[in-house]
């Protein structure tokens, strides 16, 4: 049975002094600076002044990311019924974090946090904030690894239940694209009927054309190296599944709220889906 309380500790291994590396560009701080925070470095800013220069568009697809996981969240907690959360990819903390959003709906939902960058091992402990009635976790692990993620996992969740898989912004740094497939696969395998996965993904569709360039940049001057992908091969992550209406569409086109309606379309697919 998954552990109970309020609050888990960091994995053993998070108790030791992360090596961070200030001088390469890393995602999870490029990003924290495209979303306006200030966990980012001085290489972390010029890398994504850059990039922000070729691709002027990337501080909306961050932001519609953000806001892509809020109401994504805000369906899995709600009308779901989700109490279970595995967040793989998560960054550094913000505002409006899973566990924030999941129990603000639901107070007993348990969340699990997967990454394995060190900043964001740094800042764990910001993120280990459950209501009393939940449990919030982090789990260092990779992607490339699920089977870690999942033994991990299983110690907080109850993987025999519903769970939601959120991949938000992260299977574009698993650059084989049958390996991407087998990591989702053995995720979904894992958990019961009932389970969602919730996936976002840059394409060079939707007016993306002009990310090739900024790819390639980024991919010399910064870790770990990314790739788009055509709608066709987001959607293979599905297969099996049932997508959640409207299916998969710009980001910043799923189910946007009243205030979102003239959100402008961003270069990033995004989808919900139940598995039956």
């Amino acid at each position: 049975m998954p552990q109970t309380g309020d609050q888990a500790v960091p994995e053993p291994a998070a108790a030791r002094p992360p090596r961070i590396d200030s001088s390469v560009a890393h995602n999870a701080r490029v990003w924290n600076y495209w979303l306006g925070g200030k966990d980012n470095f001085d290489a972390d800013r010029r890398v994504g002044d850059h990039v922000r220069g070729m691709f002027p568009v990337i501080g909306d697809v961050a932001r519609a990311d953000r806001r892509f996981l809020a109401r994504a969240i805000g369906f899995l907690a709600g009308p779901a019924g989700v109490r279970q959360f595995l967040d793989i990819g998560t960054g550094l903390p913000t505002a409006d974090n899973t566990h924030d959003l999941a129990q603000a709906v639901a107070p007993d939902s348990r969340i699990v946090y997967v990454d394995n960058d060190p900043m964001v091992l740094v800042h764990a402990r910001a993120l280990l904030t459950s209501r009393p009635e939940g449990v919030t976790r982090y789990v260092e692990a990779d992607i490339h690894r699920p089977e870690t993620i999942l033994s991990a996992a299983a110690e907080t969740l109850d993987l025999d239940q519903p769970v939601a898989v959120m991949m938000l912004g992260i299977l574009n740094f698993v650059l084989d694209t049958d390996e991407a497939y087998g990591i989702v696969r053995r995720l979904m395998d894992a958990v019961p009927s009932g389970s969602y996965l919730a996936v976002t993904h840059p394409t060079l569709e939707l007016g993306g054309e002009s990310n090739v360039p900024a790819m390639a940049f980024w991919n010399e001057h910064a870790a770990p190296p990314i790739r788009a992908r055509t709608g066709a091969e987001i959607a293979g992550f599905f297969t099996g599944l049932d997508l959640v209406e409207p299916g998969l569409v710009s980001c910043a086109r799923w189910r946007p709220g009243p205030n979102e309606a003239d959100a402008v379309t961003v270069p990033q697919y995004g989808a919900v889906a139940r598995k039956p």
